[in-house]
C-alpha cells in the first residue's frame, strides 16, 4: 500500500481482483480500480502526480495519471516483479523481480527513473529471489532480503550498483519484511519459522550482528518502525498485528497483540497520518469474508 497525503487516497493491491484499489480516506469508499494482472508495490509521487504498480503478471511497472488516472506509460522488467522501494534522497525507485519466477538464476533489482518513466539499470543479485528491501538514504545503501531459503540479507551499495556484504541470519529464520531504524541503527527482519511460530531478528545495520530475536506468530510480512513511540508493528497471517516497545541497550518490550483476521500478513504504516493499515485477503464466501483494509490508530 501506498498514500497519497495531499489528495487524501489510499492506494491498495487487492491481488484477485487484478487490479489497483483507489480509495478515499475522507469517506473510504473505493474511488477506482486501475486494470493491474497481479499488483504488488506501489509508490504515488506527489511532485510528478503519478501513480507506479509493479505489474507481476507482466513483469512490468505500469503508471497511472494521479488525477485521471489514465495509463501513461509502463517500464518492462522481467516476470515475477513484486516489491518496490523509493529513495526520496535520489529520487529513485527500486523494484525487485527477476530470479526463479522468470527463469533467470539471479534476482534482480531494478532501478527506475521516475520523471523518465524508464529502467535506468538492473543491480544483479545471487539469490533466486528478493523478499523485501529497506533504504538507508544517509548511507545510500539497500538491506535486501534474499529468498527465504537463503536465510539471508544482503547490503547492496547503490552508487557502485552492486552486493558488498551478505549477512546470514542465525538458526532457521526465513527472512520476509525487513524495516531500517535509521535512529538505532537496526535491522528489523520479519522472518517465517514453522507454520505456526515466526521471529523478528534484530541486526546491526552496519556490521550485520544479530543482536536479539523476538519470538511473533507465523506467516510474517510487513514490518514498520514507528519512531514516534519508538515502537515496532509486524503483522502476521494467523490474524494478529504484533508490536514492540523499543527499549534502551537493544531491549524489546512485547505488546498486547491486536486481532486482525487470517491471512491479513499485508500492512502499511503512515507516519504521517499515523494510522497503520492492514490487507485483509478475500476468504470464503458472502459479504462479511469479503476483502477490505482495517485501520488502526496506534495509541498513546
Amino acid at each position: 500500500m501506498s498514500v497519497d497525503l495531499v489528495g487524501r487516497r489510499l492506494f491498495a493491491s487487492p491481488q484477485a481482483a487484478k487490479a489497483e484499489a483507489v480509495i478515499s480516506l475522507e469517506d473510504f469508499h473505493v474511488i477506482k480500480m486501475l486494470p493491474v494482472g497481479n499488483p504488488h508495490g506501489s509508490y504515488f509521487s506527489p511532485t510528478l502526480n503519478r501513480l507506479f504498480v509493479v505489474d507481476g503478471a507482466g513483469g512490468e511497472v505500469k503508471v497511472f495519471d494521479g488525477t485521471t488516472f489514465a495509463p501513461i506509460g509502463k517500464i518492462t522488467l522481467t516476470a515475477g516483479a513484486d516489491g518496490l522501494a523509493y529513495n526520496p534522497s535520489t529520487n529513485l525507485i527500486y523494484v525487485s523481480n527477476g530470479g526463479e519466477g522468470s527463469g533467470m538464476e539471479h534476482a534482480v533489482l531494478s532501478v527506475i527513473d521516475p520523471v523518465k518513466m524508464e529502467k535506468a539499470t538492473d543491480i544483479e543479485i545471487a539469490t533466486s529471489g528478493i523478499e523485501g528491501v529497506a533504504i538507508n538514504i544517509d548511507r545510500n545503501v539497500a538491506y535486501v532480503n534474499l529468498d527465504e531459503d537463503d536465510r539471508a540479507v544482503a547490503l547492496v551499495d547503490l552508487g557502485r550498483h552492486q552486493v558488498v556484504a551478505k549477512w546470514e541470519l542465525p538458526g532457521r529464520h526465513r527472512a520476509k519484511g525487513i524495516a531500517f531504524d535509521k535512529i538505532r541503527n537496526r535491522l528489523y527482519v520479519a522472518c517465517r519459522d514453522t507454520k505456526m511460530h515466526g521471529s523478528v531478528v534484530v541486526l546491526d545495520a552496519t556490521s550485520g550482528r544479530a543482536i536479539k530475536t523476538l519470538p511473533i506468530r507465523a506467516w510474517a510480512d510487513g514490518i514498520y518502525v514507528d519512531q514516534k513511540r519508538g515502537r515496532i508493528y509486524v503483522s502476521s497471517g494467523l490474524g494478529y498485528l504484533e508490536s514492540f516497545a523499543i527499549g534502551p541497550k537493544d531491549t524489546y518490550r512485547p505488546l498486547p497483540a491486536v486481532e486482525t483476521a487470517m491471512l491479513a500478513k499485508t500492512m502499511f504504516f503512515s507516519p504521517d497520518l499515523d494510522r497503520v493499515f492492514v490487507d485483509v485477503p478475500h476468504v470464503g464466501e458472502g459479504t462479511e469474508d469479503g476483502a477490505s483494509i482495517m485501520i488502526f490508530k496506534p495509541v498513546p
